[in-house]
């Protein structure tokens, strides 16, 4: 009979809360940058155009279509041949920052389109120029529509950097395996750590609906 020692895990628990908030860390800054690479992207493929339309394209594509661990290893251990060395904090980021552009884009650009030509064409008959039209007429209303969609994507960016502790990022899952191999109680260990997971989603998911409610949904 198998005899669970949670104890011996929870008594790292400073590693633990460590590696918790190392991951909110890194997902906090991916959601900022990533969503304003995303916007940047979405519109270039609605109103940009047709070569920057055709380069957001291109990236889009080739993010949507590779795994998010070959991004980040191609980041960290596929620049230095180039000369650019990163620390694994930066290469994390940089990666998960890259990824939700990606996915971003597309979930924007939904929203852009699905913006009527009426609310367009009123907003520029009052002599606002394209910027204001945009920022001010078409992305608030646009990313109201599709906030869900992207709340959750930012949680599956922030649960997809449990692989960015193969590169030595100090997030949960690298303290998780830390302790197992101290105490060797892996199932205990990562037991703690999907429950610690969970709890952060849940926040995470809690804290972007009470933020799409008072930036987006209140207009």
């Amino acid at each position: 009979m198998i005899e669970l020692d949670f104890p011996a895990v929870l008594a790292h628990w400073p590693a633990l809360l460590k590696g918790a908030a190392y991951t909110l860390a890194l997902t906090a800054v991916a959601t900022v940058l990533g969503l304003a690479l995303g916007i940047a992207c979405g519109w270039a493929r609605a109103w940009g155009p047709k070569t920057l339309a055709a380069a957001a394209a291109t990236y889009v594509e080739l993010i949507r279509n590779t795994p998010f661990i070959v991004q980040l290893f191609f980041i960290f251990f596929g620049l230095p041949s180039l000369g650019v060395k990163l620390t694994p904090e930066i290469a994390s980021v940089l990666a998960m920052v890259i990824n939700l552009g990606g996915y971003a884009a597309e979930i924007v650009r939904a929203g852009i389109e699905g913006t009527p030509r009426g609310q367009i064409e009123a907003a520029r008959s009052l002599a606002l120029n394209e910027f204001q039209v945009f920022t001010r007429v078409v992305l608030p209303p646009a990313l109201a529509r599709v906030w869900p969609a992207m709340t959750s994507q930012i949680v599956i960016v922030m649960l997809g950097s449990a692989v960015c502790g193969q590169i030595a990022a100090q997030e949960l899952s690298y303290q998780a395996n830390l302790i197992q191999s101290r105490n060797f109680r892996a199932f205990e260990a990562f037991i703690v750590a999907a429950g610690m997971y969970l709890v952060l989603s849940i926040a995470a998911r809690q804290a972007l609906h009470w933020a799409g409610r008072r930036w987006f949904f209140s207009r």
